[in-house]
């Protein structure tokens, strides 16, 4: 038994340090959520992260330190740690009166770094070294951006947490999404992570405000046309009030190569469990609804579904599974997959 033990300790630290070399491109919740399932498999995860919030208590340090908002990020850096779980308390801390009410120690914490470094990615590059985080975080530009959308009646919404309200309110499908300075720079490591990976992951997260949003960024879009990394859309379990009402997994996906110019996704991860009815009740006052897997169309895309029962419920949300996201994954690891190449 204890020969055993030895051999699986041994045999995990083998695929942890030798592991694919995985980017994982987006923000809010989903992307957070899928690198905590990601980090059992391997170290070499890079996530880049969007930086174009500017509602709550990232836009408000945003709007009076000038400083790029902290919120993604820190989920991210969060969510990768290696600590304590006192220590993920601390950074997810949200203050409940004075001044500070609603404001997270961990955004005022990178705050702080930011001061003391001088630089935003050295200050995530800081605290990411405090607290042990597996792989990397990078915001994907250190350029102060603001989204914009265009519905499809030609309206313009100016910035990324006015863009479902005001959607939602004229109820008019989203066009397109894009930045202003429109040609922001990348964090040039961000790009060669890209090159380099086994394995590029969009999703899951809010399309046009969490996703699209990085590929907008200068040469992002074309270092994923480029690189040879196996390409995997994580769709999201539901539509989204304010961006994606009536959407079908089709539609996700090409709205992502629309504003990327041809992103050729490989392979589509998509839930066919079984979603409470209390919660499809709930998720219907949104008018939101499970993503309708249209299968011909996206066959006809070249692309291939990855199904399974990703569903978790989280304080009465639906989430992702991360263990089961993650272990679908890297199923592309066994026969043919093995080196996640496609034979290239």
């Amino acid at each position: 038994m204890k020969n055993n033990l030895i051999e699986d300790s041994l045999h995990e630290k083998e695929i942890i340090s030798g592991g694919p070399k995985i980017v994982a491109i987006g923000g809010g919740t989903g992307l957070s959520v899928l690198l905590r399932g990601l980090k059992k498999y391997t170290s070499n995860i890079t996530a880049v992260v969007t930086v174009s919030d500017d509602g709550g208590g990232s836009g408000l340090l945003r709007k009076e330190m000038g400083i790029l908002p902290p919120g993604d990020i820190r989920n991210c850096i969060v969510a990768l740690a290696n600590t304590e779980p006192i220590m993920e308390q601390l950074m997810q801390y949200r203050f409940r009166e004075g001044s500070l009410k609603g404001q997270s120690f961990g955004n005022l914490f990178i705050a702080a770094m930011n001061d003391i470094c001088g630089s935003f990615d050295v200050a995530v590059r800081e605290v990411s070294s405090v607290l042990a985080v597996t792989g990397k975080v990078l915001p994907v530009t250190v350029e102060n951006v603001v989204l914009y959308a265009e519905l499809e009646d030609g309206t313009v919404i100016k910035g990324e947490s006015q863009i479902p309200i005001k959607q939602q309110a004229l109820n008019k499908r989203i066009r397109k999404v894009f930045l202003k300075p429109g040609n922001c720079m990348p964090l040039p490591v961000a790009l060669q992570e890209i090159h380099d990976a086994d394995i590029v992951i969009l999703g899951p997260g809010s399309l046009y405000t969490s996703i699209i949003p990085n590929i907008l960024v200068k040469n992002i879009a074309k270092a994923i046309n480029n690189t040879k990394a196996t390409k995997i859309y994580v769709s999201n379990l539901m539509t989204q009030q304010g961006e994606t009402i009536g959407y079908s997994l089709s539609e996700h996906i090409k709205a992502i190569n629309y504003h990327g110019s041809k992103v050729l996704i490989d392979y589509a991860i998509a839930n066919t469990g079984e979603i409470p009815q209390n919660l499809l009740e709930k998720y219907k006052t949104e008018d939101a609804s499970p993503v309708l897997i249209d299968y011909d169309i996206i066959a006809d895309m070249g692309i291939k579904v990855l199904e399974g029962d990703f569903v978790s419920i989280e304080n009465g949300y639906l989430r992702h599974d991360f263990n089961k996201l993650a272990e679908q994954i890297f199923k592309l690891l066994d026969g043919d997959q093995k080196k996640l190449t496609k034979g290239r």
